[in-house]
Parts: C-alpha cells; structure tokens; sequence
C-alpha cells in the first residue's frame, strides 16, 4: 500500500494510504457480510450497487485515482457472480435431468390377485426379478442382505414383491402394524420409490414396508420443506412372510393405480423408480444400506435424477 501512494504522489501519501485501507475493508466487509446474500440469489446487479453505495462514501478524488484499482475489484465481483451463476445453472439442469440407465420391466396379469406374502405364486415365477447387493454408490457388496425384487401390473393395481436374505431382523416390537409408522426407515424395511410421471422429476411417492408388515408411505415433493408428506394415504395393502430357518423375508405391495393419479397403464408405458433396502441395528453408520439404482454421491436415497427405468409390458 506504501508504494501505492508513492507511485500516484510521488513521495508517501498517508491521505491515499488511509482511504486505500478503507476501500480495502470495504471489499472485505461487503464479501463477509452481505456479499453471499445477493450471490446465492445470483443478483450480482444488486450486489455491485450496494458495492458502489459503500463507495460513494469515500473521497472522489482518491477514488479518481485509484481507478483502476476498483475496475479490477469490480470485474472481479462481476467474474464471481457469472461462475457462480453458471455453476448453478449446471447443477439446476443436471438435477432436472435422469442420470442412470437401470431398468427392469413390470410384466403383465390379467387377474388381480390378493396379497400374503408367499411368492410362490404362478405370476411371481414368471415375472422378472432383479437382485441387488451393492452399496448406493456401488462401492461394497453386501450378500448377506441380498434382495430381489420383481414388479407386474394389471388394469387397476401395480404389485410389488421383494425377497431378502437377513442375519438378523430389527422391527419395532409390540406395536400396532395397522397404524402407519413414522420413521420407520430406522429399522429393517424394504422401500420403493415410484414416479409414474417422469417428466414431472422433484414429485414422486415412497412406499415402505418391514419384515413384521409394519409401513409407511409418503408423497415426495422434493422442492418443499419438508419435502415428505405423511398425511398422504395411497391405501395400499401389503403382507409379509418370513423363513427364519432359510433366514428369508418377503413382501408383497398391492398399489391401487388411481392413488398415484394413473387412469390405467398403456403397454410400453415407462415410469422412473428405485429400489431399496435397509438393514442391522444400531446407527447409520453400523446400518447396511442398499440401492438398485446407484446413488454414487450417496448421503440419501432421495435423488431422483438417479431413479432407474420401470418398463411396463403385456
């Protein structure tokens, strides 16, 4: 700063010293304070008058003179708010964008049928099964916990099954398995995420079931606070079965097409959807957490950008 004001007067000037620092705080003061106010509403045009306002208090002639100085912080001001603007403007298109190439089908029956759990059915053998292990970014195997799931729809439900093999089971014990259980993912379930209007991405619906048929389902709208709606009821009927001595749980979902706002499924229709599973005691971070679809920022299974492809056919 010294030579600052040798270089403009020629010999130290403490005047221009002094109403260097000032500037200088001011640029510190306005990033610190009220600078990312304005950057995370991307309005660098009002930032850059508040910028100017808290200039304007300062000595015109030394601000003359330290012209330059202040086209540099300006541009620079300028230079942040369109990087930043444009990073979010990357990271809006890419959330609003599916990301992953899973898919599985949902085949068809022309008979509904009651749901109990027992996947001996006729419809269940000749439906297709996936099978997942992996971790939601795909970076560890778990086949203790492996589980298969397989999906068929009709003219008025769409049917679920999961199979899953356990170590253990940890359920809420004693309660009322007819009364929806909030936070019920803080113990073994199985989940699925059902979008039957892909075009619409931030709003989806979540089913849960445990290995004891206690649930929950939700309506998702990712853009609100809080963004699950448990008030929301689809109706939907669900059973389970479990073989300690093969160490085995399953499930059955029956979802009633009209919950979802669907008047009937067409053949070729696609839906975005993923699957999930959760299992152990004790904190999240001793839990086995599965995904079909991969999660690779991991953190939470709400991501939808990374929901795989359900393709219905008859």
């Amino acid at each position: 700063m010294f030579s600052v004001g040798v270089l403009v007067t020629g010999k130290p000037n403490f005047e221009l010293i002094e109403q260097l620092v000032l500037i200088l705080f001011y640029i510190v003061y306005f990033r610190s304070s009220e600078w990312h106010k304005f950057i995370t509403r991307s309005n660098a045009a009002s930032g850059l008058m508040l910028f100017m306002r808290e200039l304007s208090q300062i000595n015109s002639m030394t601000i003359s003179k330290l012209a330059p100085i202040l086209l540099f912080v300006l541009a620079s001001v300028a230079l942040e708010a369109r990087t930043f603007a444009s990073a979010q403007a990357t990271a809006h298109l890419a959330s609003n964008q599916y990301l992953s190439s899973a898919e599985t089908i949902a085949t068809y029956s022309a008979n509904d049928f009651a749901v109990d759990g027992n996947l001996s059915k006729a419809v269940w053998k000749h439906a297709k099964w996936i099978e997942f292990d992996h971790d939601p970014a795909g970076k560890t195997e778990n086949p203790s916990v492996k589980t298969r799931v397989a999906a068929v729809w009709s003219a008025r439900y769409v049917y679920l099954a999961f199979s899953c093999r356990y170590e253990s089971l940890n359920v809420y014990e004693g309660e009322d398995i007819s009364k929806e259980r909030w936070e019920l993912w803080n113990r073994d379930v199985v989940e699925v995420f059902v979008n039957p209007w892909p075009e619409r991405i931030s709003h989806y619906y979540e089913f849960e079931v445990a290995p004891n048929n206690q649930w929950i389902d939700l309506e998702i709208e990712k853009t609100k606070t809080p963004f699950n709606d448990a008030s929301w009821n689809s109706g939907f009927e669900h059973a389970t079965k479990i073989d300690e001595k093969g160490h085995l749980w399953m499930t059955e979902m029956r979802i009633l097409l009209s919950s979802l706002g669907v008047e009937k499924i067409r053949d070729g229709d696609l839906w975005r959807v993923n699957f999930f599973r959760t299992a152990g005691r004790g904190g999240d971070e001793k839990r086995t957490f599965l995904a079909w679809s991969l999660i690779p920022q991991g953190g939470t299974f709400h991501v939808p950008n990374r929901f795989g492809i359900l393709r219905f056919v008859k």
